[in-house]
């Protein structure tokens, strides 16, 4: 894919404005220095407040600080993973997390107290601040002080994950691939290409498959060591209270594993059966689940970067206007780096900033049908920090993330309804068909998921070897016999290590399940009423994380819940609509 932007936007964070003057932190006050940082916050622990305007200024102080402070995290992130082999972007993210953090977490600890201790004393507890204080005052339950070390740790080591998959590269066909752009060779029509494109990119990760458990062996333990210190019987149940689900139990999660494996798993079967009869093969192989079944070249919905860009903006502007100029802030303020390139890490992502109160997006664009997916993903993201960036309160800019993942999977779906943009009808067919299908897929890879890191952190003390074999017994238990993986165990085992989010980001992964079958309810109210979804859409959007979950949920006119009782009509519906696309064939046949 050429490239006709610069290969690293992040250089345009130099000249980003604060979405306000600052009233509190110093213009220029370098965030990269601990005892400037450390003095702020203690400024804040020392501050009298004496009455509730005392005290809304003061939390309006703290959000100021906060968001900066964040902000300027999010921009070295972003600046380490889109040059994962310059040593002096990754020392400065390393620099910030061994300094900066550490020195704040204890301080944070101090301000949260601080705010409950002034609540109570002014007795001033507003509706408007009950999700505010629920979250800080469970934080305060959860900190340890002797865990500040261990995040540390936990963090580093993530970092070390990204620096070793960012620099893969596949040697294929006389050149050598980025990891990320070896995904356009399972869409070959030429079944041998497909497979020794994946045998290659197998072989690859073999080559680090020991680092890479090595380093999730050291998170596992470091892991273990901050659920113990706070209390937990496990890193499961921590990790709960962190990311303050008080809206649901494990419980319902294995309840979502269940339903899962009882209404979609048949449903996949029967996706993948007539696969292999439009192929004309008696069994799949893992490469062949991305190709198009009838032999027909790889959809292409744009040829540069530029056309890409241009083509998402038409697609969101057409749906509302208000999307085409949210995305318009992106492409002229250069919050967009799109291309895949060597030393650039793999995956996508969307990193608001919160003192601009702008986002950024992030992926690996190879020219193929899924990019699109990729960036109407994570323009669902970027438009949710933006519809809410007028709040003042720095904790209510971002949602629980389960509703984070309802904007993006939501847009997923309505920005399909101008797929013209980029294809003719006919390959708008084969697009919903693709979409469908691996929205089947995202469910059942949730479960699967989400159960093994339930299991892995019930029982920290595992093996390697018990590792591969609980994936692998996962793995059989929902894909079943609908792939032919014998002579494959070598490159099947390891093949958890390539999600992200087992190393960078533990147990979030239901949050795609439950948000999916939000974002379904939104399509649906759609294909009834357009307008009307839009509007729930924004209106819901709109809130950030001022509510309750399943407020939010109920606001976007949806059910909270992902039991059968939810999970077996979606499946119907999946069903119906997945046969309806299906190329050449036709509903009854199917």
């Amino acid at each position: 894919m050429p490239e006709t932007l610069s290969q690293d936007n992040s250089l345009n964070f130099d000249t980003l404005a604060p979405y306000q003057p600052r009233r509190f932190v110093p213009a220029r006050a370098d965030l990269t220095n601990r005892d400037v940082v450390t003095a702020l916050y203690q400024r804040l622990c020392s501050r009298e407040v004496n009455d509730a305007e005392q005290l809304e200024q003061w939390l309006l102080d703290r959000s100021e600080l906060e968001s900066a402070l964040a902000q300027y995290r999010s921009i070295l992130y972003i600046r380490m993973t889109c040059r994962t082999d310059d040593p002096q972007r990754a020392g400065a993210y390393r620099q910030f997390i061994e300094t900066v953090v550490p020195a704040v977490e204890p301080l944070s600890d101090h301000l949260d107290r601080k705010w409950l201790e002034a609540s109570e004393r002014l007795d001033y507890h507003p509706p408007r601040y009950a999700v505010y204080s629920r979250a800080v005052r469970s934080d305060v339950d959860l900190f340890r002080l002797e865990n500040v070390p261990l995040q540390t740790d936990n963090a580093l080591l993530s970092q070390r994950y990204q620096t070793v998959t960012g620099a893969m590269t596949v040697p294929f066909e006389g050149r050598d691939y980025p990891v990320p752009q070896m995904r356009k060779f399972l869409q070959e029509t030429d079944r041998t290409v497909r497979q020794q494109a994946w045998t290659a990119t197998g072989r690859r990760y073999l080559q680090d498959r020991d680092d890479l458990d090595g380093i999730f062996d050291r998170m596992v333990s470091v892991r273990d060591r901050i659920a113990k210190n706070a209390g937990f019987a496990n890193y499961r149940d921590y990790k709960f209270r962190e990311y303050h689900r008080f809206d649901y139990t494990p419980q319902h999660c294995r309840q979502f594993h269940a339903a899962v494996h009882e209404y979609l798993v048949p449903l996949q079967r029967k996706m993948l059966s007539f696969r292999a009869e439009q192929m004309g093969l008696s069994s799949l192989r893992p490469w062949d689940l991305s190709v198009d079944p009838l032999g027909r070249a790889p959809l292409q919905p744009f040829a540069t970067t530029e056309q890409f860009i241009a083509r998402l903006h038409a697609m969101f502007a057409r749906l509302d206007g208000q999307f085409g100029n949210w995305f318009k802030v992106l492409m002229d303020d250069g919050l967009l780096d799109l291309e895949s390139r060597q030393g650039k890490a793999p995956g996508g992502y969307q990193s608001a900033l919160y003192e601009a109160r702008k986002p950024f997006i992030f992926m690996n664009a190879i020219g193929a049908n899924d990019d699109l997916r990729v960036l109407m993903h994570e323009g669902g993201h970027a438009f949710h920090s933006l519809a809410c960036s007028e709040e003042p309160l720095w904790a209510y800019r971002h949602a629980p993330t389960e509703f984070c993942e309802v904007a993006s999977m939501s847009m997923e779906l309505l920005a399909a309804a101008h797929l013209s943009v980029c294809y003719d009808e006919a390959q708008q067919n084969r697009w919903w068909r693709e979409q469908l299908e691996t929205i089947v897929r995202i469910l059942i890879s949730v479960a699967v998921y989400d159960a093994f890191q339930h299991w892995l952190y019930e029982n920290p003390s595992h093996t390697r070897q018990q590792r591969d074999e609980h994936w692998i017994a996962l793995q059989e238990r929902y894909e079943g016999d609908s792939v032919d993986w014998s002579g494959l165990e070598e490159y099947r085992c390891p093949l958890w290590q390539r999600t992200l989010h087992f190393f960078q980001y533990p147990f979030y992964y239901i949050e795609y399940g439950i948000a999916q079958l939000g974002a379904l309810g939104i399509w649906l109210q759609s294909k009834q009423d357009m307008p009307r979804a839009i509007r729930n859409y924004k209106a819901a959007l709109s809130l950030g994380g001022s509510r309750p979950l399943p407020e939010l949920f109920a606001a976007a006119g949806v059910p909270f819940d992902f039991s059968p009782k939810t999970i077996r009509p979606l499946t119907e519906a999946i069903g119906a609509q997945w046969s309806q696309h299906c190329n050449n064939s036709k509903p009854e046949a199917l």
